[in-house]
């Protein structure tokens, strides 16, 4: 395997940078203990209720259930800030600055059912993203975009990963990306996915095929998602289906967008930018 070099998303200064997802799990770090056991806070009484509900069982999907109150994208930023004062950590993902592949692609590992709050959160969100789907042929979850510009990277572009199986679509997303000055790899089979996870750069975005020559899109997504460090990598959907069936699956599992085919060359742009906070 090749050397794979990337930050560590889940210290609490990038952290803060990252989206935040329905089945997202947080807890409480001694210092946020502090906090709720003090007298006194400087939180404000939503960020103080997000903290005490930030247990290390409840999914941000049932957070937001038990706190109806408080606006989705406004209960994710007061995450974010408590992520990023160290009040909060991310609680199902292994810090580690190691990558492994070995079981990337492993069909029998499973993993838990999303929670009903969870299910709910993608529900909703997908309701309003199939509408904007039909009008604008691609949505981006405002929930999730990118908080802010990433920092420079020193004159290097941003480099994309598209896997898709056909030959012709690859080439037309390569040459759209790269006259808007993107860097492109390409991936249409598994192996071929591995080989391009494996080496560098790491990928900044993903645009994820959903019918793939010997896997499927959303299993791919499954695999990234719960890998300690390529979570925190934007995917967006490239999809034929915006059926709202498919778009809470691709929530659920953690997609941060769709885009439907066919698609105008601007459309492709917008979508990649928004994710990427540009």
């Amino acid at each position: 395997m090749s050397a794979y070099v990337v930050t560590n998303v889940y210290l609490p200064e990038n952290r803060v940078n990252l989206p935040i997802y329905p089945c997202d799990v947080f807890a409480r770090t001694d210092q946020g203990d502090a906090e709720i056991r003090r007298g006194t806070t400087n939180l404000s009484a939503e960020a103080l209720v997000v903290l005490v509900l930030v247990d290390g069982h409840a999914s941000v999907g049932d957070i937001e259930q038990r706190a109806a109150h408080i606006p989705p994208e406004e209960l994710r930023s007061l995450l974010r800030s408590l992520l990023g004062n160290g009040l909060a950590r991310s609680a199902t993902m292994e810090e580690t600055e190691g990558v492994d592949f070995s079981a990337f692609f492993n069909e029998a590992r499973g993993g838990p059912e999303p929670s009903d709050g969870a299910k709910a959160s993608a529900q909703l969100e997908a309701s309003s993203g199939g509408q904007k789907l039909e009008l604008e042929g691609y949505y981006v979850s405002i929930a999730r975009r990118a908080v802010k510009a990433p920092p420079a990277k020193g004159g290097a572009p941003w480099f994309i990963l598209a896997i898709e199986d056909d030959p012709h679509m690859a080439q037309l997303i390569t040459l759209l990306l790269e006259g808007s000055g993107f860097a492109v790899g390409t991936a249409a089979s598994r192996a071929e996915i591995l080989a391009r996870l494996r080496s560098q750069p790491a990928p900044d975005a993903i645009l994820l095929d959903v019918t793939l020559v010997d896997t499927n899109g959303f299993d791919v997504l499954q695999a990234l998602k719960k890998h300690s460090l390529l979570k925190a990598v934007p995917v967006i959907m490239l999809t034929a289906d915006a059926k709202p069936e498919s778009i809470v699956r691709g929530l659920v599992g953690g997609a941060d967008g769709y885009i439907t085919k066919p698609f105008e060359p601007k459309i492709l742009i917008d979508g990649v930018n928004a994710i990427l906070g540009l």
